[in-house]
């Protein structure tokens, strides 16, 4: 079946998109495949084939990754694709873009000691649940260097951050009593094939990034925090439940509603999450919240994400945790 004119379009601009916007910068190859696939009928026709919510440049490149290796050009994926096009599609089919990149915790830290201790931490979307552990890891601003006290069993990740002048960057790790995250199809860290999936997902070109993952896992697997199956809708406030009381209650996520397509749904969990006890931070695509985004001074770099707590806008930071620009007077308590 052949997809009509505007389908394909859209899809061109899409990839081109994430060509300019996205993979320039940081992946070269991401960046010439994606730009390729833009200007090929072919592989636009087979993205069009699939389901609207599997169409995305990250998990279509992650999967022919998955399939074939790391590419050297845009032929060379055409060719993979004439020639291994149903194992492509049954690895889309079969998976989701679940990029749990736990550098992330570096631009949730300077919200997260700032609020009172000790937290509890529930995170949407949670993957691995990499994230749920911002105490575990160290952290290098530049400037301040944070390191977790006490013996570490497991080669430890150090995630640089660049943080502007204004940032709030914490002095100490923050108190961490309880945790728990709430995924649709959670990942295993003790499951290779699960592991081998979300380490495909780290683009080409930024190997640091993939051996900062690899040792988190490794982190994580020595006392995996809970992550259970479940829909944010239908299942957070019973997990949200168990937090203890004697704890400030963080609900957050990061890059995950961009994959909740209809927007009255993300607008209805925004009011449930502002309505609720817990303290909400939003580190996701500036189109997520439109409404937020106006609120916010213009971003430094195309790409970035926002970040806000219950609502209000604090900073921008860099989608893998690489940076962090603090908005002039925002905060928890300003």
């Amino acid at each position: 079946m052949t997809a009509d004119f505007k389908a394909l379009e859209d899809l061109s601009k899409r990839y081109l998109r994430f060509a300019v916007v996205e993979a320039q910068g940081n992946s070269p190859l991401y960046e010439r495949l994606a730009a390729f696939i833009s200007h090929s009928p072919e592989i636009l026709q087979f993205l069009a084939s699939l389901p609207a919510d599997r169409r995305q440049p990250n998990l279509f490149l992650a999967a022919v990754r998955h399939v074939a290796g790391v590419l050297k050009d845009g032929d060379g994926l055409a060719a993979v694709l004439r020639e291994r096009a149903q194992e492509v599609r049954q690895v889309i089919l079969s998976r989701t873009t679940q990029t749990n990149e736990p550098a992330r915790c570096a631009v949730l830290l300077p919200l997260l000691a700032q609020l009172p201790q000790p937290l509890a931490l529930l995170e949407v979307g949670a993957s691995a649940g990499l994230c749920l552990l911002p105490d575990r890891y160290g952290y290098d601003y530049g400037t301040t260097s944070l390191r977790p006290a006490g013996p570490v069993r497991h080669r430890l990740p150090v995630f640089p951050c660049r943080a502007s002048p204004t940032t709030p960057v914490p002095s100490a790790l923050p108190e961490v009593v309880w945790r728990a995250g709430l995924d649709l199809n959670p990942i295993d860290v003790h499951c290779e094939a699960d592991v081998a999936w979300l380490e495909t997902l780290v683009w080409p070109g930024q190997e640091d990034r993939a051996e900062r993952l690899q040792e988190a896992i490794g982190i994580a697997r020595q006392d995996p925090p809970p992550v259970r199956r479940g829909d944010i809708f239908e299942d957070l406030e019973t997990v949200a439940s168990e937090a203890p009381k004697e704890a400030t209650l963080v609900v957050f996520h990061s890059a995950v509603l961009s994959y909740l397509p209809d927007q009255r749904k993300r607008e209805a969990f925004a009011t449930a999450m502002i309505q609720s006890r817990a303290v909400w931070i939003s580190n996701e695509s500036p189109n997520v919240f439109p409404a937020l985004a106006r609120q916010a001074p213009e971003p430094r770099a195309a790409g970035n994400f926002l970040l806000a707590v219950d609502g209000t806008p604090v900073a921008w930071t860099g989608p893998h945790g690489q940076s962090i620009d603090w908005i002039a007077g925002a905060g928890p308590e300003a």
